[in-house]
């Protein structure tokens, strides 16, 4: 009588127990499309339309190589990146790197809140600002009063925002052969370099890279039974496979969203002769009059559901990155009390990422430094990272091999001409 039924509530159960074991790169791939990096995306769309669009491919090896080792790190001793690092570099240069990226969080901060708070405006009617202070106060109201075990769900739902760009490239209507016919670099020049450094600058960013990693832990610890790789080496085949199919699926996701964001600016603001945009929600405002009402819309939605999501991470990857060097234990699981200064580093960052906004400075400044910042720390992070991997006394029987290796070394050295071409 319910044999019928029975291979839906299978196929049912297979896709939420999938479902259940994506976690830590599901949400790191997607925090990177924050909306600071629409803003690039859209921005690189407009101006060179289609031929930019094989960066948003190209970087998804990049991706999947330098998170993975970072999510491996962490799975195998236990410990966030910054903790990792601080055993195996002199405290002072950790100290640097860390300093460096709550900067930089803080800048990136700055401008997501803003653009959250314009696009809430723009759906509302309210006063930009105080929407944006509003979704700051409620970002982090969340980490602090929801443990991590119940905030991680959440995360994974808003993932689900990114959506709206996929849907609005769908509203505008794609030309894909014209697409396909033009999608390739027509030229190298200045502008070409700038464009690709904005693209691999804010597509491999140093926050992912302690998130990753501090989610494992948090995974980990919140995991009945689980231990550290390190002691308990049965589990590492079942566990290495869990990250790689989580960090395939969550970079893979990230770069389709920023293709199909590049690709709507290039189908609709760069096919209108628009010669720039500053900021994402300057891309929506954009589109309304160009592609209608409804593209403008899901365009604006997506900006805010994205902000929700990268919000969080950014201001918790400085969070962990701090407290970690610090010798300190703490995380999103724990309470206040049992970890001040975690939650501290947490406030002040979303404070002032806040307060920047109310400042006059302009959204399209702090992206330029947000990015300049990212080629200054990304390739000395990621170098410190592949040490790290490959170290016996810290992995012990897991030090990277092979193909990982190979592609992490690859990922660092890629991103360190980006860097020199940034520099120049």
């Amino acid at each position: 009588m319910n044999s019928p039924a029975s291979p839906r509530r299978t196929r049912t159960s297979a896709v939420k127990a999938g479902w259940r074991r994506l976690g830590a790169g599901l949400v790191t791939g997607a925090a990177d499309d924050d909306p600071s990096g629409i803003a690039t995306y859209s921005q690189v769309g407009t101006q060179f339309g289609y031929s930019m669009l094989w960066t948003t491919v190209a970087t998804v090896p990049l991706m999947i190589g330098i998170q993975t080792i970072c999510a491996h790190i962490a799975r195998v001793t236990g410990m966030g990146l910054a903790a990792n690092l601080t055993r195996i570099l002199p405290r002072g240069v950790v100290a640097g790197l860390v300093g460096l990226l709550v900067i930089n969080n803080v800048v990136n901060l700055a401008a997501d809140i803003g653009a959250m708070g314009d696009a809430l405006a723009m759906l509302t009617g309210g006063h930009a600002r105080y929407l944006a202070l509003l979704c700051a106060a409620v970002s982090l109201l969340l980490e602090v009063f929801i443990p991590f075990r119940h905030y991680a769900p959440i995360l994974k739902v808003l993932t689900a925002s990114l959506l709206a760009y996929v849907l609005t490239a769908c509203v505008v209507g794609i030309p894909w052969r014209e697409m396909v016919a033009h999608w390739h670099p027509e030229r190298w020049d200045h502008r070409t370099l700038v464009a690709l450094t904005a693209v691999f600058g804010t597509t491999v960013s140093p926050y992912l890279f302690f998130w990753q990693a501090a989610e494992e832990v948090e995974q980990e610890r919140g995991k009945p039974g689980a231990q550290a790789l390190l002691a308990a080496p049965e589990d590492a085949p079942e566990e290495f496979r869990r990250i790689r199919i989580d960090t395939n699926l969550g970079m893979t996701y990230s770069n389709v969203v920023a293709f199909f964001i590049m690709l709507t600016a290039a189908v609709v603001l760069h096919g209108a002769g628009l010669p720039s945009i500053d900021t994402s929600a300057d891309a929506a405002r954009a589109l309304e009059p160009l592609a209608g009402r409804l593209a403008s819309m899901l365009f604006t939605l997506g900006i805010v559901g994205t902000g929700m999501l990268a919000v969080p991470v950014l201001a918790g990857s400085a969070a962990y990155a701090v407290s970690e060097a610090l010798g300190q234990k703490g995380g999103l699981e724990n309470t206040v009390a049992e970890a001040r200064t975690f939650y501290v580093i947490l406030a002040i960052a979303t404070a002032l990422g806040t307060l920047l906004t109310f400042l006059p400075v302009s959204p399209l400044r702090l992206l330029f430094w947000s990015a300049v910042i990212n080629g200054v720390i990304a390739v000395p992070l990621m170098g410190a990272i592949m040490v790290a991997a490959c170290s016996r006394s810290l992995m012990g029987p897991f030090v990277l091999k092979g193909t990982l290796r190979l592609l992490g070394w690859v990922a660092t050295v890629v991103m360190g001409l980006v860097a020199l071409g940034l520099l120049l």
